[in-house]
């Protein structure tokens, strides 16, 4: 089969293709091509060269107009760069025809997802999932793909009278999509009884977009040590662990990051994944405050949650987190001189626009220096023991008037 990881390509130098259209302004496509170099770098690939044209939708044939398509292959040439990575999904015709002009190999922004996350994939589950979605965005590509499927088969008889090699290669294919489809059945129903022995706790989820810190707020609350990294995509698998706050006991877990362009095919392919969003009876959205275009990254993560058949009704906690890294512009009165930035306080922060936003309440925190986690933990206890006493009416008792000491262990 085709190999999705880029192994041979780790040093490899690669240029970035986006495009600015009536429906993805200059600002956007910027900061698009900003999280493309930054899926480029975890994937092991060092960007040079940003390409952008000015079209009112994707040229249907290769993508960009001929003439930009000719640049970019006279940049490719002389500088002797192996890859060109272009910021949306390329529909097959266009992969073929890009192809044919650059001689180098593309990927577009599916493909460098889906590499990363076979790279990232560790457990049997998580490496199932992949290779399926990878599958299932193989299947309409075969014409640029593999010539050498019917190996995997073998066997006298596989192939029909006549039969072409892209029928094979699609059979093939389409069998292997089909047993994988079972594999992750066996493996949900084993997740799902999982889940029913955990009992009647309540259960917390963490959600977000990908890189806003999901994994360090896990092993803040948790006192764990969830594998965390400064890339996109450090968390796969869902973890779960047992957090105690105040007195009050409940499961906490932390799954993939969500990003704008997510492929269907990973969606379709995680939607078991993300089972433990479904079933939370809270919500924690994490957001990266010092992000510049967080508010869209809540509308991502939102209209995700959306297509999975989350987060509709399920109460919601908004957490505003690296407030260490965010800075506020100041401008004089004027509005002429020097614009300036500083941190502006947790305090200040809570009197914005941005304090409403949270439907069960919002907080703003730093995972990595601790400020605000204390509050965070209150409104947790408070949300959590709402749930929890409606679950279980006879025990309120033990919560009346609880409040933590100063000093105190949550």
């Amino acid at each position: 089969m085709r190999e999705f990881i880029i192994t041979e390509a780790k040093s490899e130098e690669a240029v970035l293709v986006g495009l600015i259209t009536k429906n993805q302004n200059e600002e956007q496509a910027r900061e698009y091509l900003d999280e493309l170099d930054f899926l480029s770098s975890t994937a092991g690939v060092r960007a040079v060269r940003r390409f952008t044209q000015r079209l009112d939708q994707p040229h249907s044939v290769t993508f960009v107009g001929k003439g930009k398509l000719e640049e970019i292959r006279l940049f490719v040439e002389e500088n002797e760069i192996g890859i060109v990575i272009f910021d949306d999904e390329l529909s097959p015709k266009q992969l073929r025809n890009i192809e044919q002009a650059l001689k180098v190999k593309i990927l577009d922004r599916t493909s460098l997802i889906l590499d990363i996350f076979a790279s990232r994939a560790t457990t049997a589950y998580a490496k199932t999932q992949v290779e399926l979605a990878q599958y299932r965005y193989m299947l309409p590509r075969l014409t640029r793909l593999w010539t050498h499927l019917e190996r995997q088969r073998g066997g006298v008889g596989m192939r029909g009278p006549g039969e072409t090699q892209l029928e094979t290669d699609r059979r093939i294919i389409q069998d292997r999509i089909a047993h994988l489809k079972a594999e992750l059945k066996v493996i949900d129903r084993q997740m799902s009884m999982q889940r029913k022995n955990r009992g009647k706790l309540v259960r917390v989820a963490l959600v977000g977009y990908t890189n806003v810190g999901k994994s360090t707020l896990m092993n803040v609350l948790s006192k764990s040590e969830v594998f965390a990294e400064n890339k996109l995509f450090a968390t796969l698998d869902t973890t779960v662990r047992k957090v105690i706050v105040h007195n009050l006991p409940f499961l906490l877990s932390d799954t993939v990051g969500f990003i704008r362009k997510l492929p269907t095919e990973l969606i379709e392919s995680f939607k078991s994944t993300l089972d433990e969003v479904r079933e939370a009876d809270l919500l924690l959205h994490v957001v990266d405050i010092a992000h510049p275009n967080f508010e869209e990254h809540i509308e991502v993560v939102s209209s995700t949650l959306r297509e999975i058949n989350a987060g509709i009704d399920q109460p919601t906690i908004l957490v505003f987190n690296k407030i260490d890294a965010f800075t506020f512009e100041e401008r004089d009165a004027d509005d002429l001189g020097e614009r300036t930035r500083r941190n502006i306080s947790r305090e200040e922060l809570q009197q914005t626009w941005m304090a409403k936003l949270g439907e069960q309440g919002c907080c703003f925190i730093s995972a990595r220096t601790g400020e605000g986690i204390e509050e965070l933990k209150q409104l947790l206890y408070d949300r959590a023991r709402e749930i929890h006493v409606q679950r279980f009416p006879y025990n309120d008792f033990l919560f009346q008037d609880y409040t933590l000491a100063e000093g105190d262990e949550a």
